[in-house]
């Protein structure tokens, strides 16, 4: 009797497609997803971008600009990328600041004037402190910078540290002999040398992936020049996430209608009378679309609200981008509905791509801790335009005229969606 029951399960479950593809199909992409972007560099980060200022100017700031720059956990450069024949015009603290704030690099280190002067925190409160400026949307990002710029400064300049904490230890034990001030000296000048040999190479069986720190032997001061004048910058950030990827159930489960009114007769009643497959289509888009629009309205308005997301300060990007978004993923809801015989059949292949087309495009894990590969991979998403135009707009408040290239994508991905629907459509006009 069990064995029956048990047969009777899996004959069940063989017959139903949608339910097979969502038991073993499912998992199966989801490891394989996770599975790249955590695992594929061995748990490490991707090199973190940073723009280097070296308002210094002097032999130790070169040392550790050179030190950051060969630093394989980092991409420092101490110029944005120039006009092909032009020449590459170095960071300033203002133009660093504004890289930050675009997203062009994820920290900015300040290496302020008097740095060569006072290196480290050996010589007391009087000593130079670096600027790192932050984007607190990636909140790894800083404490990683910090904790390489300690191992680039011990690569770079040991003389220095070790003359430094030399006078601190002279002038905490009272002083010292003139005998070993001279083993001291002699060990900064072997220091010195040997420096001049390596250059600033990574020593070998170093990692770049170190632990943070939150004190080291170079001292900076951390200032987040995107959300510091946010009132719930996470928030901010997560919110369109979110919502982009609700929106995609919603727009499916409202273009399954179509699937319900051909099981029960009522599509062909409704085709035999002025109405058209065209119009029928056009009709179901824009109800899926209004309805994902008041969704994401009332989402971002309980935001507002209840988390103090900015909502009415960037009224107007936020309807171009609701709007670009809304027509993207009802255009795939339809896409998605046409392409299925049933409502069980609609379910598991709506659960899979909206599911992976999530995870690949930032609604579940941010796609700037992804490897390099799934970020492109990312891009085929609309998930990942979307998140992209209302980062824009909410994070980084760029006016709306920096918006076009996601609010074309998207436009052109509903489009695409579209045309697709109404070409697997035809089966019904043809029955």
């Amino acid at each position: 009797m069990i064995l029956s029951i048990v047969r009777t399960g899996f004959l069940n479950l063989r017959r139903d497609r949608g339910a097979l593809m969502l038991s073993f199909v499912v998992p199966i992409a989801f490891f394989s997803i996770f599975a790249g972007i955590f695992g594929s560099r061995g748990g490490g980060l991707n090199p973190v971008s940073v723009a280097v200022v070296d308002e210094d100017r002097s032999e130790v700031s070169q040392r550790l600009v050179k030190a950051l720059e060969d630093e394989s956990g980092l991409r420092a450069a101490a110029a944005p990328e120039a006009a092909k024949g032009a020449a590459p015009v170095p960071y300033d603290s203002r133009s660093a600041e504004a890289a930050v704030h675009a997203g062009d690099v994820s920290v900015a280190v300040v290496i302020p004037k008097g740095f060569g002067n006072s290196p480290t925190g050996f010589s007391g409160p009087g000593g130079a402190r670096l600027r790192l400026l932050t984007d607190s949307s990636d909140p790894v990002a800083a404490q990683v910078v910090f904790g390489l710029i300690q191992k680039a400064a011990i690569q770079s300049m040991p003389d220095l540290l070790t003359s430094e904490e030399m006078r601190m230890l002279d002038r905490l034990s009272g002083g010292l002999t003139p005998g070993q001030r001279a083993r001291i000296d002699s060990t900064v000048v072997r220091l010195r040398e040997y420096v001049a040999r390596r250059g600033t190479r990574p020593i070998a069986g170093t990692k770049s992936e170190i632990e943070p720190l939150s004190g080291g032997l170079i001292s900076a001061e951390i200032r987040d020049v995107v959300g510091e004048n946010k009132k719930n910058p996470l928030v901010a950030f997560y919110a369109a996430g979110i919502g982009v990827m609700f929106l995609l159930f919603s727009a499916s489960a409202a273009g399954g209608a179509i699937l319900d009114e051909s099981e029960s007769g009522t599509l062909d009643r409704i085709l035999s009378s002025r109405v058209t497959m065209t119009n029928l289509l056009l009709g179901k888009w824009v109800y899926a679309a209004l309805l994902g629009f008041t969704q994401l309205t009332v989402m971002f308005l309980w935001g507002a609200f209840a988390f103090q997301v900015e909502l009415f300060k960037h009224l107007d990007g936020f309807l171009i981008m609701a709007t670009a978004t809304v027509l993207a993923s009802s255009g795939l809801g339809l896409l998605l509905a046409t392409s299925c015989k049933t409502r069980a059949q609609l379910g598991a292949l709506t659960t899979l791509v909206v599911l992976v087309m999530s995870a690949l495009g930032g609604s579940m894990v941010p796609r700037f801790i992804m490897p390099e590969a799934l970020q492109k991979v990312g891009l085929v998403t609309f998930n990942a335009w979307a998140i992209d135009g209302f980062t824009k707009v909410f994070w980084r408040e760029e006016p709306v005229s920096h918006l076009w290239p996601q609010v074309l994508v998207l436009v052109g991905a509903a489009a695409l969606f579209f045309a697709i629907a109404r070409r697997l459509a035809r089966r019904w006009e043809v029955a």
